[in-house]
């Protein structure tokens, strides 16, 4: 791993993301519900969820900011035990100078993953910049690490591990799961 990426992942003890195109594939899925009305659902990858489990047992808060509002988003965040849910919200900035006051986490210690131009910003003020393989050139280019998973495909679960390792704590999970 690059020491400058390594320096930054080992101070990160919040990561924020972007949902759609992050923890999914961007696919937004119509469904009838029961009232006949359409429903938005999305597909999340099961290997993202473990890992962001796994986050909060070492101390790292997550959390995401979307524009969209989804209930499946809702599910899925208290399913990893995400600590910020904001949907509804491409003004992305001011949620994050909330999450900051709430947390006290300073922006250095922050990590956000995105994939589209209303990421940017907020990767322009935290301390570790990720966009997925997946992500529009322009963020490629304002982030410190690029996954080599597209979003939905593992890219959260790629930067679980990158975390867990400059911080020491993934032969813990190695050990745990008797995977070293």
């Amino acid at each position: 791993m690059n020491p400058d990426i390594q320096q930054r992942a080992a101070r990160v003890r919040l990561l924020l993301m972007d949902v759609d195109g992050v923890l999914t594939d961007g696919a937004l899925i119509n469904v009838p519900g029961p009232d006949g009305k359409m429903v938005e659902t999305k597909a999340f990858s099961s290997q993202d969820g473990i890992a962001l489990q796994w986050l909060s047992w070492h101390g790292i808060q997550t959390g995401v900011i979307s524009g969209r509002v989804s209930p499946a988003t809702e599910e899925r965040a208290r399913q990893v035990r995400m600590t910020y849910v904001y949907q509804g919200h491409i003004e992305k900035i001011p949620v994050l100078e909330d999450i900051h006051a709430k947390s006290g986490i300073p922006l250095a210690e922050t990590a956000y993953v995105g994939d589209d131009l209303t990421d940017v910003v907020v990767m322009r003020r935290v301390g570790l910049a990720i966009a997925t393989a997946n992500a529009r050139p322009e963020v490629k280019r304002a982030a410190h690490f690029i996954t080599a998973s597209a979003g939905g495909s593992g890219a959260v679960r790629e930067v679980v591990e990158m975390l867990l390792v400059a911080q020491g704590h993934w032969a813990d999970i190695l050990r745990k799961y008797e995977a070293e």
